[in-house]
């Protein structure tokens, strides 16, 4: 057994599933986070382990039709115009990948980190309390019909070869298999072995639990600043004082990004502020976790209601919602799910990490004994539990037979 001491910072989904696979490895593992677990944007996605999600935002194209959709209040891509100052530097580097060649490269560096998640998060939590949050499902796209299936082709295709070829059901029956759906829904894309989680902020402090029944250690502190040693970390500074280790691991989303500036690595990342709104004790419920295509949310059926989640919005770190993106929202979900009645509404606004080139930085900064875990996008919880995998591999030098290049911290080092 390992004895070496590694600190964790941040525990949303990639910290506690790091942290449980560390200490499954024999380290010592201390947990940290300036909040509750499991709060932050773990607490606040879309539910579902979308092991189809291989394809990034910038698809080719999106040059050419960003300044339409910005324009359109009917699509969910808001922006806060004080904020785009700030925003272009790492907006010009973002819009650069939307071509074919990189998109190919990003779907499958991220086909790596969630092709396999309903498997991962059953590893993760098989025999403990925190399994009964893990649903298995299939996930379905909703289309108007066959017009607007055939125009995501090349994302279609992407997916056919990262191993999703979807089930096509048209027409009555696709209201038969989800009557929460509208008659102007005429095409279900169907995928199976998928799932979702009941409740991804129960979930995720579950999982914290159990870290600590197998002895590991959460603190509820602040990250300062990192002490090093001839190079190499031998200590974190917290607002609750020193803790001394041997590696680290930073998982805090967006609130990595200045931890990252203390090594010296400036990381193009911004918050993208993402949204949703659970309906509580809903008159219906979709029988499976479904991309609404029409409106660019998802909507599954969680513990306290039906959880609908989507829009994007630039805006930075304000906590302040938007009402433009909320009430978008509210309109989709009437369109497509007209007949639907609730008892009351939960809003909700996050942060979701995004590098510019949609890829999550997993792997050590340059020798230090400091490892990056973070940048997730969209795709947090469901690639969570193998990140955490991997970078436990990593750290006790356990050979991993994923290519980890495209994950490589350093790839935003100067002069790379």
């Amino acid at each position: 057994m390992k004895s070496d001491h590694v600190v964790v910072i941040g525990a949303g989904i990639v910290g506690a599933a790091s942290a449980i696979w560390l200490r499954r490895a024999g380290f010592d593992v201390t947990l940290l986070d300036k909040g509750t677990p499991g709060m932050g944007a773990s607490y606040g996605n879309g539910c579902i382990l979308a092991s189809a999600s291989v394809v990034p935002v910038t698809g080719p194209g999106l040059i050419r039709k960003s300044p339409a959709y910005l324009a359109d209040p009917n699509f969910p891509l808001f922006m806060r115009w004080s904020y785009l100052p700030k925003l272009v530097p790492w907006l010009v580097k973002y819009l650069s990948h939307a071509n074919e060649t990189d998109t190919r490269r990003i779907s499958q560096g991220l086909t790596t980190i969630v092709s396999d998640s309903l498997e991962q998060h059953q590893a993760l939590t098989v025999g403990t309390q925190a399994a009964k949050w893990v649903q298995e499902s299939s996930y379905s796209f909703v289309y108007s019909d066959k017009a607007a299936f055939e125009a995501d082709a090349f994302t279609w295709q992407l997916r056919r070869e990262a191993g999703f070829v979807p089930e096509v059901i048209e027409g009555a029956a696709v209201q038969e298999l989800e009557p929460i759906l509208g008659a102007e829904s005429q095409l279900l894309a169907v995928l199976k072995n998928h799932g979702f989680i009941l409740n991804p902020g129960n979930y995720v402090q579950d999982l914290v639990k159990l870290l600590e029944e197998m002895g590991g250690k959460f603190i509820q502190t602040e990250v300062k600043d990192f002490t090093l040693d001839k190079g190499t970390v031998s200590a974190v500074d917290t607002s609750a004082g020193r803790i001394y280790c041997d590696k680290a691991v930073v998982s805090s989303g967006v609130w990595s990004k200045p931890l990252m500036a203390k090594l010296g690595l400036n990381v193009p990342l911004e918050a993208e502020r993402g949204y949703h709104i659970v309906f509580k004790e809903p008159s219906q419920r979709p029988n499976n976790p479904m991309m609404l295509t029409a409106g660019k949310f998802v909507a599954t059926a969680m513990d306290q209601g039906v959880r609908c989640a989507g829009v994007v919005e630039f805006g930075g770190l304000n906590e302040t919602p938007s009402k433009a993106p909320l009430n978008l929202l509210r309109r989709k979900v009437q369109e497509l799910f007209p007949d639907l009645t609730y008892a009351s509404q939960e809003e909700w606004l996050g942060f979701r990490p995004a590098p510019t080139d949609s890829l999550p930085l997993i792997g050590e900064l340059n020798g230090t004994g400091v490892f990056a875990a973070f940048g997730h996008h969209h795709i947090g919880l469901t690639g969570g539990p193998k990140t955490g995998r991997l970078v436990a591999d990593m750290i006790a030098q356990n050979h991993s037979n994923h290519d980890m290049r495209p994950f490589e911290p350093m790839r935003f080092a100067t002069g790379k």
